[in-house]
């Protein structure tokens, strides 16, 4: 279990959540999605522990201008663009300037599903329970990019899942999302990385080496 301070790094972190999936466990119906980079170590523990294939869902965060790790929205696979109104209500950016931070983040996305996906397409999830999981929550503007991109691809259920959360961001994704799991929602919570003793950025290879180890016969898919 995880100490009351957090974890030690982002697999111990999987490994614990996927503790609170054991629902889920040997279903042929499930398919686990992480989200790059960080997610993918998260993500790699729950869908081992469940039996059930892993892939990637890619999100990328629109920084605020001249304070990139401030969020003022999320770009999703599928054209799905979120925008943070409560940061752009507080202060306002030009339009333009919204655009073009959105054009980089696009080449950006792209990019990683061309080093991550090697042409593979998306995991079937029509029908399916997916199980959308990250390292942590703080805003919450990536998961919910990705939750109202996965929305239209038609799966049967979305379950929000992470190691730790500011309480507010999970209570207010289940506007959106079936389920939010979230393990830890510390107070104050101030930001992801302090909740993990090892916390270093995980790289394209990594993700990379992980989705290989997955590769293999998909429980419940077709043509395998």
């Amino acid at each position: 279990m995880p100490r009351r301070s957090g974890y030690v790094d982002r697999r111990e972190a999987g490994v614990v959540l996927a503790e609170h999936l054991d629902q889920f466990v040997d279903r042929d119906d499930v398919v686990v999605l992480a989200l790059p980079r960080g997610g993918v170590p998260v993500g790699s523990e729950v869908a081992r522990a469940l039996r059930a294939p892993l892939d990637v869902f890619v999100v990328r965060k629109l920084g605020f201008p001249g304070q990139p790790e401030l969020a003022m929205g999320a770009l999703a696979s599928g054209g799905v663009r979120v925008l943070n109104e409560d940061v752009l209500g507080s202060f306002p950016v030009p339009r333009d300037a919204i655009e073009a931070v959105t054009r980089t983040e696009q080449l950006e996305l792209e990019r990683r599903e061309r080093a991550y996906r090697n042409g593979h397409s998306l995991v079937p999830v029509e029908g399916r329970i997916v199980i959308l999981v990250d390292d942590g929550l703080a805003t919450g503007s990536t998961m919910r990019a990705a939750v109202l991109a996965v929305r239209r691809l038609q799966p049967a259920r979305i379950v929000v899942a992470v190691p730790v959360g500011a309480w507010e961001t999970c209570q207010a994704l289940r506007q959106v999302a079936d389920d939010v799991i979230c393990v830890l929602t510390p107070e104050p919570f101030r930001a992801v990385g302090l909740w993990y003793e090892d916390f270093p950025q995980t790289t394209d290879e990594e993700v990379q080496q992980i989705l290989a180890a997955h590769k293999g016969p998909r429980p419940g898919s077709t043509g395998e």
